[in-house]
């Protein structure tokens, strides 16, 4: 099919940002206040938005990153240059990139085939192994791929008997459960992120939940640039830019009254795939495990074979509706291909089978029609 054959039709992103109408109102406030900076009451009130909202008594930091969120729960629970922290393989670069601004080494860990997330039998396998060579891990990074919870209570029980924490990769998964518990508040720190193409938006941004108020102040402390309470600038400690503007915030004050909505309708994006694609050309969706609860923030599909993939992906793309394959995982990657991996072929066979297709709660059935009309 011709890539011209699209020309006319309207592009269908594969995740865009959706406005529910509120954030106007936070917005026009932190004008009409000139609150234009990292901080003010739209910082506070999202905050407390999102306490509320995860509950399990967690105390969160607005950020400008989920990016940043990750770095910074690193600095809390110590990592720093020669420490080894154990990766998700199967995942965004961004939950590995902080590792190496601490210098320390990643070491990353294959997916089990029920959610697509870290696996539990490789996970322990490498962390006898870096204990063996001396190397005992600082810390676990576990993801909730394209919003799927990982396997929590096995992740916990290791985690717990090797005395290693687990930081809570949540970027894809706010709105996600796991046994009714909510994603975000399932590590010992979590971070989530409001990227333009996540579940709410602040265009950008990220969250760092931790479950005391110690610790949060903490990190608002390194995230302000690690000002010392002097008249004067006085820093005693290395700081960061990290913080979440006010204007900022007051988007994601808007959003959060739209939550449940876009998790109820991207959930309702993934059950038309699996109406009208399961079962043919040997197209399989992910299912929820008993207990598990995912937002759905994409809905991925396992073809075939990789040809197969590239049939769909090509087809779509000359339709103008944008489709993106699996992560690529990390120990694939060119800058992470020299670090310890523990392998068990199930992120690789991922890569090259999946893909995901669009899904914004923004879509139409008319939207939704087209997609799926073009794959077959």
């Amino acid at each position: 099919m011709s890539y011209l054959s699209g020309i006319n039709f309207k592009k269908i992103w594969l995740s865009s940002p959706h406005m529910g109408g509120g954030e106007l109102k936070y917005i026009h406030e932190a004008f009409d206040a000139n609150w234009v900076a990292p901080l003010g009451p739209n910082v506070e009130g999202f905050e407390k938005d999102l306490e509320n909202y995860l509950q399990e008594n967690v105390y969160v930091s607005a950020l400008s990153a989920g990016t940043a969120a990750l770095h910074l729960a690193l600095i809390l629970m110590g990592v720093g240059r020669g420490d080894e922290v154990i990766c998700q393989s199967m995942t965004f670069s961004a939950s590995a990139n902080p590792i190496m601004y601490q210098g320390a080494v990643p070491v990353f860990v294959d997916s089990e085939p029920d959610t697509w997330n870290i696996c539990p039998e490789q996970l322990e396998i490498a962390i006898k192994d870096r204990i063996a060579n001396g190397k005992k891990p600082k810390a676990i990074i576990a993801v909730h791929l394209y919003g799927m919870p990982y396997q929590h209570d096995e992740i916990r029980v290791i985690s717990q008997k090797y005395d290693i924490p687990v930081l809570e990769d949540s970027a894809e998964a706010l709105g996600s459960k796991y046994k009714g518990q909510k994603c975000g508040t399932l590590g010992d720190i979590s971070v989530l992120s409001f990227n333009g193409n996540k579940i709410i938006t602040t265009s950008g941004g990220g969250a760092l939940v931790v479950k005391n108020k110690e610790l949060k102040e903490k990190a608002v402390f390194l995230a302000t640039q690690a000002r010392d309470n002097a008249p004067h600038y006085q820093h005693s400690h290395i700081g960061y830019n990290y913080r979440m503007s006010n204007i900022v915030a007051g988007i994601g004050r808007g959003q959060m009254e739209v939550l449940e909505e876009r998790v109820k309708a991207r959930r309702a994006n993934f059950e038309h795939y699996k109406e009208i694609l399961v079962g043919k050309d040997g197209i399989t969706l992910l299912n929820e495990p008993e207990g598990y609860f995912s937002n759905r923030w994409l809905s991925c599909i396992l073809t075939e074979s990789f040809e197969h993939r590239e049939k769909i992906r090509l087809d779509l793309q000359a339709m103008n509706i944008e489709t993106r394959p699996l992560w690529k995982p990390m120990h694939l990657q060119p800058v992470f291909e020299k670090y310890p991996k523990f392998l068990n072929g199930v992120s690789e066979g991922l890569f090259e089978r999946g893909l995901c297709l669009p899904s914004g709660s923004d879509l139409s059935k008319e939207d939704l029609g087209r997609i799926t009309r073009a794959i077959f």
